[in-house]
C-alpha cells in the first residue's frame, strides 16, 4: 500500500520554487498559474503526487518547525542532488549520512522559500 497521497509545499515565489526544484532535481514541473501552484508530476508525467503552492494565508514555510517531507533521490546517490543545492538558491542542513543497511542514506536540505525537505537514497 501507497501511504503518500499528495503533498503541498508551501512558497512565497513561485518562479524561484518551480526553479530551484527543477535545478536541484533536474525534471520539469507543470505549472498553473492560475492556480498559484506547480506539480511535482508521477511516473511518465501521469498525474501529479504534489505540488508547491503560494497561498500566504494558508501555508508558511518554516525550516524549524514545517512539516518534513522526504523525496526518494532521481539519480539514485542524493550526494548529487545536494551538491547541486546551494547554487540553486538553498542550503544543506545535514549532509549525507547512513540511515541503515536495510534503509540505506538520507541528508537534509533547506529550499529557496524556507522549507526542510530531505533525501534519500540506497546508495
Amino acid at each position: 500500500m501507497k501511504i503518500l497521497s499528495w503533498f503541498e509545499i508551501p512558497v512565497s515565489d513561485l518562479d524561484r520554487a518551480m526553479r530551484f526544484y527543477e535545478t536541484v532535481f533536474g525534471f520539469t514541473m507543470l505549472s498553473k498559474p492560475e492556480l498559484q501552484m506547480c506539480w511535482f508530476m508521477g511516473e511518465n508525467n501521469e498525474k501529479p503526487l504534489g505540488a508547491l503552492i503560494k497561498h500566504e494565508q494558508f501555508y508558511k514555510a518554516d525550516e524549524q518547525k514545517g512539516v518534513l517531507i522526504y523525496f526518494q533521490s532521481p539519480s539514485g546517490d542524493l550526494a548529487n542532488e545536494l551538491t547541486k543545492v546551494e547554487d540553486a538558491g538553498g542550503k544543506v542542513l545535514i549532509t549525507k549520512r547512513a540511515i541503515s543497511q536495510e534503509f540505506g542514506f538520507m541528508g537534509i536540505f533547506v529550499d529557496s522559500e524556507g522549507n526542510r525537505i530531505g533525501l534519500r537514497s540506497k546508495k
